[in-house]
């Protein structure tokens, strides 16, 4: 039995649901929407990552026992809450942009539709989820983009907590690498894995030399070496005499990286070793991979930087109510007007406006009730962006699992396609495009 996900959330939410139990508005049909006010870091777009995830988080996210248990002996909440959680299944349906999409400030990235008790809380899982693989799958994407035809691998398991990792793994694969150094994220998500030896490697043995014979006999010389240990130049010549002309690559993790790699490429050409790949992998940011666009590399590794979302860990976005049943049945837009936190309130459709297949617009039709078509028949070069996810509790399976992560991927590629060039550029900016809001009623 796998393990419950239901106390992966705030206090908060379940006294929230209590006091509706005991006032009589927790069966209150509503509509709870996920989105970002802004794009963190003055970034240009941003990429939803963590739908498939947070699927399969929902199926897992029932109170047993021992949830149940720790719920009374804390006095969490009343009795009679607990009661109602003992059945708690998510009933409702979740819309939403499709995993590896493009978002901006205001896209209505998850809409959850239920009762009050069945959708409030959901909001922590899945602020958590889609937060954390958005910010690294947004960053992820920009370093695909600096590395053009480049291939990325994603290395930085250990600067995250370990499931955590996974996660990074999963998102930044999505966005575009290639490959991942941890096994986990291959055995879960089917992402192709990647790694030969570390600096331990070479010290643990009497000599480089020692060391790289070693690699070679385990390995085969189409393995990588890695040189910058001692001396670069040294390890190279080494590992050419060692592996022969037919190396399959170094790897650099230090030094003055432009100037190192054009080095290293000079002295393979002269010792022959013509087809041998530089792979770098030194602190690397999307702004350290753009700067060796014209240097002779030909593969990055990403540690740090792409597990923590290049500085901003965070996709900021919020999960808010939007449109209520009244006491007399009728749907209610609502609200927040906070200064700097303010929200749209009512049930939304999002198209993305496009221009000889460029993106130039992100439409949010927002209805004048609460039905609202999806069609986009009359919104001229318009894309729909809204997916069913869960119909009134039942999952779509496609969005899970190894499928769902490559099905993710593909459609972030072709969806990044219709980006204008200035959404290209590494510099903070205003989003890439704008976000209208319209009224449903008013086309």
């Amino acid at each position: 039995m796998r393990a419950s996900t239901a106390l992966m959330t705030d206090r908060y939410e379940l006294t929230m649901l209590d006091a509706a139990l005991r006032d009589g508005t927790a069966g209150r049909n509503c509509v709870f929407e996920l989105f970002a006010r802004r794009l963190s870091g003055g970034r240009r777009f941003g990429v939803v990552a963590g739908t498939g995830r947070l699927l399969s988080l929902l199926r897992d996210f029932r109170f047993g026992d021992d949830e149940l248990r720790f719920l009374r002996d804390e006095r969490v909440v009343s009795p009679a809450a607990v009661r109602h959680l003992e059945d708690y299944r998510f009933s409702g349906t979740i819309t939403g942009y499709r995993e590896g999409e493009l978002y901006f400030p205001g896209s209505p990235v998850l809409t959850v539709e239920g009762s009050f008790a069945d959708a409030v809380i959901l909001e922590t899982l899945a602020l958590s989820v889609m937060n954390h693989d958005s910010a690294v799958a947004t960053a992820a994407s920009r370093m695909s983009i600096a590395a053009g035809d480049r291939p990325l691998a994603e290395m930085g398991s250990r600067r995250a907590a370990e499931h955590s990792a996974v996660a990074a793994a999963r998102a930044a694969f999505i966005a575009g690498f290639g490959a991942t150094s941890n096994l986990e994220a291959g055995r879960l998500w089917g992402i192709p894995t990647m790694g030969t030896a570390a600096h331990a490697w070479t010290l643990l043995h009497d000599t480089e030399e020692g060391a790289f014979r070693s690699q070679i006999d385990a390995l085969g010389t189409g393995t990588t070496l890695l040189v910058d240990t001692y001396d670069i130049a040294r390890g190279v010549e080494l590992a050419v005499r060692v592996a022969g002309t037919g190396l399959g690559g170094v790897r650099i993790d230090s030094g003055d990286l432009p100037i190192v790699a054009a080095d290293v490429r000079s002295q393979l050409d002269a010792l022959g070793a013509t087809g041998t790949r530089i792979t770098v992998t030194s602190d690397l940011d999307e702004y350290a991979i753009a700067a060796l666009a014209a240097s002779p590399v030909d593969a990055y590794g990403v540690g740090t930087s792409v597990v923590t979302g290049s500085g901003y860990p965070t996709a900021g976005m919020v999960y808010k109510l939007v449109a209520r049943q009244g006491a007399d049945g009728g749907w209610v837009a609502v609200s927040k007007k906070a200064e700097g936190k303010n929200s749209q309130g009512g049930r939304k459709s999002a198209f993305r406006r496009l221009v000889r297949g460029v993106a130039r617009e992100e439409l949010v039709e927002i209805a004048d009730g609460f039905e609202i078509s999806a069609d986009p028949g009359d919104i001229a070069d318009s894309r729909p962006l809204q997916v069913t996810l869960v119909d009134h509790g039942a999952i779509d399976a496609a969005h899970e699992g190894p499928q769902g992560v490559r099905t993710a991927r593909a459609h972030h590629l072709r969806v990044r396609e219709e980006l204008p060039v200035r959404a290209l550029a590494l510099s903070k900016s205003d989003p890439a495009i704008p976000t209208v809001f319209s009224d449903a009623g008013r086309r």
